[in-house]
């Protein structure tokens, strides 16, 4: 079984802050890479950030020097502080393993954090 449940989105000013959080069990607890990802309205949902249990982290090139990505292996919950946001950062912000857990052919989603950004 897998569970994932992100939290900690809201509305927020340009330039502020959130910091998000992510939940998960069953099989991810035996993945390597949990990720970050975000899908806006109209648009593909694409990965913001990774990192590896053993902390290795890569970030999109549009938030790198915004964004960190951490995780705490022993609470299995992963963490996206956002910093500096912009509105083009506003999106339904989801975690999964890099790559995305699939279940019987079809991937596997939580039901996301909502982050809204005004300019």
């Amino acid at each position: 079984q897998v569970h994932l449940v992100e939290s900690g989105g809201g509305l927020v000013q340009a330039g502020g802050s959130l910091r998000l959080s992510c939940a998960f069990s069953g099989t991810f607890l035996i993945t390597d890479a949990m990720a970050w990802y975000r899908q806006a309205p109209g648009k593909q949902r694409d990965v913001v950030a990774s990192v590896t249990r053993s902390g290795s982290t890569n970030y999109a090139d549009h938030v790198k020097d915004r964004f960190t990505i951490s995780r705490d292996n022993a609470k299995n919950t992963m963490y996206l502080q956002m910093n500096s946001l912009r509105p083009e950062d506003a999106a339904v912000y989801y975690c999964n393993s890099l790559p995305r857990m699939m279940i019987n052919g079809a991937a596997y989603w939580g039901q996301g954090t909502q982050v809204s950004v005004s300019s």
